[in-house]
């Protein structure tokens, strides 16, 4: 069994749910305290031993690649004025992990956006992660799953309870419990509706899975949209090979919607050790039933 090496990351949406902050800045950096969104991904991601990220970015993208770069004037800057800290931080963000991108030339889904990367993936197993879906864990999200991956050497979904009246936001699965937080999937349903979801438990953005999807993805019809959905090319796969889930130990939070957001910047911002004590103090203040 190959070891799990290689990431990918979907960037390349139009982030239409933040506009007009979107209109000219990628979703993905927007800021949740002092990190742009999708670091925290590229931070879980090397926490649990990926070697190599492939982010998927589409027109408008660039300020992601420059993230994640070198910056050589900003670094000689704060060496001038003796900013050590900053220094260190900025040149740990270039440094920590090897960065690849392809161009998704158009917003045709998620099964697309992997399409994209095959070339790069080859026949090894490889993770997904959804950037604006924030996991606060002790243990990295995707080290959790590549943990059921190495029992069971087939794909991993992250999955999560979620209200029923929720439901149709989510790829649902049916499936039998098998061990601790771990499903043996039957089904997969996109965004049912609420009397026809098969479960509450609902598809999250991490994904561990195996080569002979990009096969599938390429033989799968376009859906709603012209989308290659990710969810139709796995129901496929299931009369192949197993597919199993796994219930994420962690906060989760949905950060591509608003709301979602907010409740992270707030919640991180108050885990934060150089600021956390000083909001929570601030947040006191607020005489909230006054708003």
């Amino acid at each position: 069994m190959k070891r799990l090496t290689k990431a990918i990351f979907p960037a390349a949406g139009l982030g239409t749910r933040f506009l007009p902050a979107t209109k000219a800045s990628p979703k993905e950096m927007l800021p949740i305290v002092d990190k742009p969104m999708i670091q925290y991904g590229v931070e879980e991601a090397v926490a649990s031993g990926i070697e190599e990220i492939i982010i998927v970015t589409g027109r408008w993208k660039r300020a992601i690649e420059d993230h994640f770069d070198i910056a050589f004037e900003l670094e000689e800057n704060l060496k001038a004025k003796g900013e050590s800290s900053l220094l260190k931080e900025i040149k740990r963000i270039a440094n920590m992990v090897t960065l690849c991108y392809i161009r998704q030339k158009e917003a045709l889904g998620l099964g697309h956006a992997i399409l994209c990367a095959k070339q790069l993936i080859m026949d090894e197993p490889f993770a997904v992660i959804l950037g604006d879906d924030i996991i606060d864990s002790k243990v990295p999200a995707i080290k959790q799953m590549s943990e059921i991956y190495k029992k069971y050497n087939s794909p991993i979904l992250a999955i999560q309870r979620v209200k029923k009246e929720e439901v149709h936001r989510y790829g649902v699965i049916k499936a039998i419990s098998v061990g601790d937080g771990v499903y043996k999937v039957l089904d997969l349903v996109e965004k049912p509706k609420t009397k026809e979801a098969p479960s509450d438990l609902a598809i999250i953005g991490r994904y561990i899975l195996t080569p002979e999807i990009f096969e599938i993805l390429e033989r799968t019809t376009p859906g709603k949209n012209r989308e290659i959905q990710l969810t139709d090319g796995l129901k496929k796969m299931l009369k192949k090979k197993p597919i199993y889930a796994y219930e994420i130990k962690g906060k989760r939070y949905d950060a591509g919607d608003k709301l979602g957001f907010l409740k992270a910047t707030v919640e991180l911002a108050l885990k934060n050790p150089e600021l956390g004590k000083d909001f929570k103090n601030y947040l006191k203040t607020l005489h909230l039933e006054d708003w």
